[in-house]
């Protein structure tokens, strides 16, 4: 699997991005590694912001950015024709271009043309390693957690970012396992399980996390949702891989609809986790629900605890929001050690 070497620090590209879901890249490096990031660079008509300085190519370059990241995460990762100018300007200002797109770089003539005269890279993060096997099933030493969600880009990867920070500080032998391209961005290792041929997704998910000392608890940052009409088999296969002990449904305060399709209801968090359960079960008989991450960045503080209150009352789960940690947070760790 290896370890990234990405030159830093980053210049965020927001392109022309009017959603913050389809913007998650750049938010979760500002939000995660925001050390690494010194400003971001939106394309005419984007309306998303990861609250860094605006700067161009030239003054970012100025400042000591190495790289251009793609901070877009888009329905089928490509890269639209109308960025190409702000990519290129990119490369002659002296930047490498680090994407996470399943549109690779170098298969654009005009990109690659432009990084092989001013003699830059053109760094794809969504590639997966060659070998991957097919998964064995077979049980692993050590312990596993699973982000699962109600849908997709609603806070899988922030809760496991935050649930292994949170073990670490109790003294918890823990490891973030980075699934996604800002995951790996962030980590600077993972496997990206979105690009991965469906017959080796479980064996991704083993590789991914392999045996481990029996205190020891691998975070695994979930992908998509067994709901999402697109993007279910990935999610089925890291489950499987994965072979959790427990799992954190993750969900966001007032989504309706599944994110990018349209008539698709979003599942309650009864069915998440029963279907979870279920589904699980092939490959870890002993897997339970620790309880429930909620995403509740449209409330305010009061209006969060509420809500916070109401649904563990209701479902019978510690529920918290990890971004705003506190008592409730410590009470989901502490059902997930349990």
């Amino acid at each position: 699997m290896g370890t990234l070497v990405l030159p830093r620090p980053y210049l965020l590209f927001l392109g022309d991005a009017t959603e913050c879901g389809f913007a998650k890249t750049a938010l979760g490096l500002a939000d995660w590694a925001p050390n690494l990031c010194l400003g971001e660079y939106g394309l005419p008509g984007c309306t998303v912001t990861a609250g860094l300085p605006p700067l161009t190519p030239a003054e970012a370059r100025s400042k000591g950015a190495r790289a251009l990241v793609i901070g877009v995460a888009n329905v089928g990762g490509v890269i639209p024709d109308q960025w190409m100018d702000a990519l290129v300007e990119a490369l002659d200002a002296g930047f490498d271009l680090v994407s996470g797109m399943h549109a690779k770089l170098a298969s654009f003539p005009r990109l690659a043309d432009a990084a092989a005269k001013a003699g830059r890279q053109l760094i794809d993060v969504r590639t997966p390693p060659s070998g991957i096997p097919i998964a064995t099933g077979r049980k692993r030493s050590g312990k596993r957690l699973l982000t699962v969600g109600t849908d997709c880009a609603l806070g899988k990867k922030y809760t496991a970012l935050a649930i292994a920070d949170g073990f670490k500080a109790r003294g918890v032998n823990a490891d973030f396992r980075a699934s996604g391209q800002t995951g790996i961005m962030i980590a600077g290792s993972g496997m990206p399980m979105d690009s991965v041929v469906s017959d080796f997704l479980a064996g991704a998910a083993e590789i991914l996390s392999p045996d481990a000392p029996q205190e020891h608890w691998d975070v695994i940052e979930g992908q998509g949702s067994l709901f999402h009409p697109a993007y279910a088999t990935v999610s089925l296969g890291l489950l499987h891989g994965s072979q959790p002990d427990v799992f954190i449904v993750c969900h966001e305060v007032g989504r309706t609809g599944i994110l990018g399709v349209s008539g698709y209801s979003l599942p309650s968090i009864p069915q998440v986790i029963e279907q979870t359960v279920v589904m699980g079960r092939l490959t870890n008989p002993a897997i339970r629900c620790a309880g429930i991450s909620l995403n509740t960045s449209s409330l305010d503080a009061v209006g969060a605890a509420a809500e916070i209150d109401r649904l563990s009352t209701e479902l019978g789960y510690p529920v918290a929001d990890p971004i705003r940690r506190g008592a409730a947070f410590e009470r989901l760790l502490d059902a997930c050690l349990a």
